[in-house]
């Protein structure tokens, strides 16, 4: 993700206004939902919580006249919809689908209850993903968009994801070229069923050397469907491509995990 994403960097020096005196971790707090009530637990129990059995905290709505575009986007890595509340949102959600060992992705996971120097405030962060061995806790914000209000919020997030071993990181933009890149890619997603052994011509094209997206694909026994597998091959981690140049006939092709 830290390939694909422009990641805003938490000041340090915010967090200074926290409350984070001895005992810190047991005085904030995360309510979560379930389907029959909401569940309260110290922000140090956060890994232990069963959050696979919870819905989002604060619900989805649409209305005439909203500035925000929520809605819902299929992943593949987990088989199911997920909501989300804004376009910059939906894109994270694609990359997420692109990224390895997605086990679950949540959205709205949990509202934190945090304190500072004066007062209480609360965060809800936009979503919890899980990983096999851990998780990443992610807020979309686009650079332009933070306010400083927020950066506090952000700051607490982290105090509170690092408390677990988890991961914080708030996403402000892409890098170039890369959500066109994935945009292109994701075309093909989907489970492809592959009689004439196109695939596998493929990989041996690419097995000794590098070559071009064009010049692999007119390589093959059946070249324009041959492209469609390619960029199956592509989005599955199967094959690999830089994603901060465009993915056109010139894009060089490599095998996957090797430079």
């Amino acid at each position: 993700m830290d390939d694909l994403l422009v990641l805003y960097a938490v000041d340090s020096a915010v967090a200074e206004g926290l409350d984070t005196g001895p005992g810190w971790a047991r005085r904030w707090t995360a309510r979560w939902k379930t389907a029959q009530a909401d569940v309260f637990c110290p922000v140090q129990e956060l890994a232990s919580f069963p959050a696979v059995a919870s819905v989002p905290v604060r619900g989805f709505t649409w209305r005439a006249g909203q500035r925000h575009r929520p809605g819902l986007r299929f992943l593949l890595a987990t088989g199911r919809m997920h909501g989300f509340e804004s376009l910059a949102e939906r894109n994270l959600l694609l990359a997420l689908d692109f990224a390895a060992d997605v086990v679950e992705v949540l959205s709205q996971p949990f509202k934190l209850r945090f304190t500072t120097a004066v007062g209480s405030e609360a965060h809800t962060p936009d979503f919890l993903v899980l990983l096999p061995d851990t998780a990443v806790l992610i807020d979309v914000r686009p650079g332009h968009l933070v306010k400083d209000k927020d950066l506090m919020k952000f700051a607490a997030t982290e105090w509170a994801a690092r408390a677990v071993g988890w991961r914080y990181l708030v996403v402000s933009g892409w890098r170039r070229q890369v959500l066109t890149g994935l945009d292109a890619l994701s075309a093909r997603r989907r489970p492809m069923s592959d009689r004439l052994g196109l695939q596998e011509e493929l990989l041996e094209l690419t097995r000794e050397r590098p070559c071009r997206f064009g010049e692999m694909t007119e390589a093959t026994s059946l070249p324009a469907v041959a492209r469609a597998h390619a960029v199956h091959l592509l989005w599955h981690r199967r094959l690999a491509m830089d994603l901060a140049q465009p993915l056109d006939d010139a894009a060089w092709i490599y095998p996957a995990g090797r430079a």
